[in-house]
């Protein structure tokens, strides 16, 4: 049985261009930094956005707590949004690994503004610790996409106090190509970047962390600190290559099934989805029905051969990628509307 798999962009298949530059990819040690691929792909990145050096790694979530590891030292306090990836999908990392305490900014539409950032740096005191780092999202967890003005106000704010920010940009092209802009003009609003290969550009592994070359210097001692030095991972990495030459383009059909989505959800009586809040390729469509069984309802989905998540907080998240069409969103729909007559 064919899957027609919504659960995340993370679920996409190697390209056939990928698994030839698998095959074909000239490797060596990267721990000795002589993995030419690897050379290749980071140089790629650093380009990509704007910055002087880059580091792969195996995950955003590696990404991202290599960069707090090498922003902050123990005891620090970072600024971060409650419902981000850092805080709600990194089992507590930040502060097992690098040992700094959260000061979470907890607003109803997910953002940080400059209030809260001024709320939550700590003044000198000696009951207090020292605020290390400012974690920002683009695109948020929910979808959602900061615009240039919000990023530059944060970063200005920041920066005049000496915070170092970091975006997790796991999305980060998706959020671009909702603004209509160069990636390196979110970016330069920014201390240090990571983005996702293996989101919506369909690689099967990996990150690409970014930043100045000092900070990728002590972040690569970071990554090895992790177990995260990998050896003939150009094999890899070739995949990374053709993700940031060939699938950057293509997003747009992702974002374009999302709306396709989207506005059918809407014609099932008990579903909604706020249209203005669909900005890249995920769907969020709140269920309002009575005794709706969220896990009964992906499995008999899973059945028909369709894979989601059960979905919670009432709503449930659909996302698009390359390995969905029309025409998959069309049979998801029917699917849909006949497991709820079931149900």
């Amino acid at each position: 049985m064919k899957f027609i798999d919504l659960r995340s962009d993370t679920v996409t298949q190697p390209t056939l261009e990928m698994r030839e530059a698998m095959y074909k990819a000239a490797v060596g040690d990267d721990v000795y930094e002589d993995d030419p691929t690897i050379k290749k792909l980071e140089e790629l990145a650093a380009e990509k956005v704007g910055k002087e050096a880059a580091l792969f790694v195996v995950s955003g979530t590696m990404a991202n707590q290599v960069a707090i590891m090498t922003h902050t030292k123990f005891g620090d306090e970072i600024i971060v949004g409650a419902n981000s990836h850092i805080v709600q999908h990194e089992v507590g990392a930040a502060a097992r690994l690098s040992g700094v305490s959260y000061a979470i900014v907890d607003n109803e539409d997910n953002r940080i503004y400059k209030k809260d950032v001024l709320d939550k740096i700590r003044t000198e005191d000696i009951h207090y610790p020292e605020t290390g780092l400012l974690c920002l999202e683009n695109a948020l967890s929910d979808g959602t996409v900061l615009s240039l003005e919000e990023m530059k106000e944060l970063y200005q704010t920041a920066s005049e106090r000496n915070i170092p920010v970091h975006l997790d940009g796991a999305r980060l092209f998706n959020a671009a190509l909702y603004l209509g802009v160069d990636p390196k003009e979110i970016c330069k609003y920014t201390d240090s970047v990571m983005f996702c290969l293996s989101k919506g550009l369909a690689s099967p592994v990996g990150s690409v962390l970014c930043g100045s070359k000092d900070f990728i210097k002590k972040a690569r001692k970071m990554r090895k600190l992790l177990g995260g030095g990998m050896r003939q991972a150009g094999v890899l990495a070739a995949c990374g290559i053709v993700s940031l030459e060939k699938m950057i383009d293509r997003l747009e059909e992702d974002h374009d099934n999302a709306m396709y989505l989207a506005k059918q959800l809407n014609e099932i009586e008990g579903f909604s989805v706020d249209l203005s809040r669909v900005q890249i390729n995920m769907v969020f469509c709140k269920v309002e029905r009575e005794n709706f069984d969220f896990n009964k309802f992906a499995e008999r989905l899973l059945v028909k051969g369709i894979k989601t998540n059960p979905g919670e907080k009432g709503s449930i998240r659909f996302v698009t990628h390359k390995d969905i069409s029309k025409e998959d969103i069309d049979y998801a729909i029917v699917a849909i509307k006949e497991v709820l007559q079931d149900l």
